[in-house]
């Protein structure tokens, strides 16, 4: 393999990197090129903006093939100069290294020894959040460090509720508990029964800015989430929205009573299966239980379209579990060299 540093996104076809995404060891929006190169853009929605972050995209090939691609970048973090996949830390919920299945060992064997000889005294180790608990690069890590005397730290991260789905929305609903099961067709019953004009509807996205800026209002009804969206991280979130959008992986939709929007529900369409990002829900309709409401229909649609699996990405928040989520992780990996 030939391996090369790059220092912009502009030097990587967007195509080629994308198709040898669809044949990665692991293929999520987050790892697509518009994702990632516009969450650099943002740095993180100011995550590392002003922690010298630099760029150090490496891509290998064979036979001028595109063949892997380690999309990192470096910075002060932890105690030491490290080595990140770009979408760490806070924003992006699955990362790892894109690289098919039988290329994965040797191009992990031949990046680190790529960035040991091209950066030799730039980084002192690699600190990866957000893979996958079933990705090869977990265990390629722990064996390369093993291999060259390195410390080598793995820990799960986050939890990565899932729902598995197919095409059945009376079956999805079996397989909750009891008590949950009658609960979730009751709040959406009481809803629909309430008087107040409940529906929800999938946004045509015609006016895309628009609805950014609804669906970001209803979040901010959450005082943890309006924190959250400071300057640099709503100009963050507008930008990965209008990407997902102009890229045809964006699913927004929004529930209403009394002809205003109660709950909206952001999702990423992609692989046949819905992505749950965020949601936000107006605070003054409680009594509605406007978000189990919404998320009902989400997963009925999802159920109907023949979607193989809601995620719910990182968090262990309990209405997930009560919708019937199982438990998969995300983890980190951190190695030191010596």
């Amino acid at each position: 393999m030939k391996y090369t540093l790059h220092t912009d996104f502009s030097e990587i076809n967007p195509q080629e990197w994308n198709d040898l995404l669809t044949n990665s060891i692991t293929d999520t929006p987050f790892l697509r090129y518009e994702y990632q190169s516009v969450w650099w853009e943002h740095r993180g929605g100011g995550e590392w903006l002003f922690k010298n972050a630099k760029l150090v995209l490496v891509s290998a090939r064979e036979d001028e093939k595109l063949v892997g691609i380690a999309p990192l970048f470096i910075s002060e973090y932890d105690g030491q100069s490290a080595l990140l996949l770009i979408g760490s830390i806070e924003i992006s919920d699955y990362l790892d290294l894109i690289v098919r299945m039988e290329d994965h060992a040797p191009f992990v064997t031949g990046l680190l020894d790529f960035l040991a000889s091209t950066l030799p005294d730039s980084w002192r180790g690699l600190d990866w959040y957000n893979l996958p608990d079933s990705s090869p690069t977990l265990t390629a890590l722990q064996a390369e460090s093993a291999q060259r005397g390195w410390t080598h730290l793995e820990e799960m991260y986050r939890p990565t509720p899932r729902i598995a789905l197919n095409g059945d929305f009376d079956e999805y609903l079996g397989r909750v508990e009891k008590k949950q099961r009658h609960e979730i067709k009751r709040k959406m019953r009481r809803a629909q029964e309430s008087g107040r004009n409940v529906r929800w509807y999938i946004s045509d996205l015609n006016d895309v800015e628009s609805e950014i800026d609804s669906f970001l209002g209803l979040m901010e009804h959450d005082e943890a989430k309006a924190g959250f969206l400071h300057d640099a991280m709503r100009e963050q979130m507008k930008a990965i929205i209008h990407t997902a959008h102009k890229n045809g992986w964006l699913w927004l939709a929004f529930l209403e009573a009394d002809g205003q929007r109660i709950a909206a529900n952001l999702n990423f369409d992609y692989n046949n299966k819905l992505w749950g990002y965020n949601a936000g829900v107006n605070r003054d309709f409680m009594e509605l239980s406007p978000g189990w409401v919404l998320l009902g229909y989400v997963l009925q649609w999802a159920c109907e379209n023949n979607r193989s699996e809601f995620d719910f990405m990182r968090g262990d928040e309990e209405y997930k579990y009560r919708f019937g989520a199982i438990n998969q992780y995300v983890m980190r990996a951190k190695v030191t060299r010596r």
